[in-house]
């Protein structure tokens, strides 16, 4: 057993107070990944109360149940940002890559506390795949808002067909490393290939690198 909050409030602490001494896009990028951190916490605690309601095991829970949950509190900070201040394309996306660090950070210290960090090998390879992971999948939702933006189509349809998109690349991924064998392999290769495609996606698109 971990005390999480405990985590939390040890590596929120210096971060926070680092918001003293910063100004600028800086100051967002660490306020979005202290927000992450937190939305990281909240996702537990719901994917916690929704395996103890429905009888899940830990299996299920991870390929039915924490994708859904987990994308679902990445964007919602986001969205929220997004409809209120209706920031720069360029300003959106680095909140959507803040977010996901965070979330997979402070997911990958309390993993790292719970099943110990001997083997060197794989946690680099869990540091790879699940950090890629949901950072690879928040910045595909906020590329996809973006667009929808410009061309007049955001809505609640395509809100909501953006997000199924993530939480449907995180269960396929949750669901490719919960066997051992070829299946884990493509699993942690999943998010560094999208990730790859994303940056050459990224680049390309016009005024979305400026």
């Amino acid at each position: 057993m971990i005390y999480a909050e405990n985590i939390l409030l040890c590596i929120a602490v210096p971060l926070i107070i680092s918001l003293l001494f910063i100004r600028g896009e800086v100051r967002r990028y660490v306020s979005a990944f202290l927000l992450g951190m937190g939305v990281c916490l909240i996702a537990a605690y719901i994917s916690g109360f929704l395996s103890l309601a429905t009888g899940m095991g830990e299996n299920d829970t991870a390929i039915f149940l924490s994708p859904v949950v987990e994308e679902l509190m990445k964007l919602m900070p986001l969205l929220f940002f997004l409809v209120l201040f209706s920031p720069e394309d360029r300003t959106l996306t680095m909140l959507a890559v803040a977010i996901g660090a965070g979330f997979a950070t402070f997911e990958n210290c309390c993993y790292i506390l719970t099943s110990g960090a001997e083997s060197l090998t794989y946690i680099l390879i869990r540091g790879l795949a699940v950090g890629v992971m949901h950072i690879v999948s928040i910045f595909a939702l906020s590329i996809w808002l973006i667009v929808a933006k410009r061309l007049q189509v955001f809505s609640f349809p395509a809100v909501l067909g953006s997000l199924s998109l993530a939480m449907t690349f995180h269960a396929l991924y949750n669901l490719l490393v919960s066997e051992p064998g070829v299946s884990s392999l493509i699993g942690y290769l999943l998010p560094l290939l999208a990730a790859v495609g994303l940056t050459y996606l990224y680049r390309k698109l016009p005024h979305f690198a400026e």
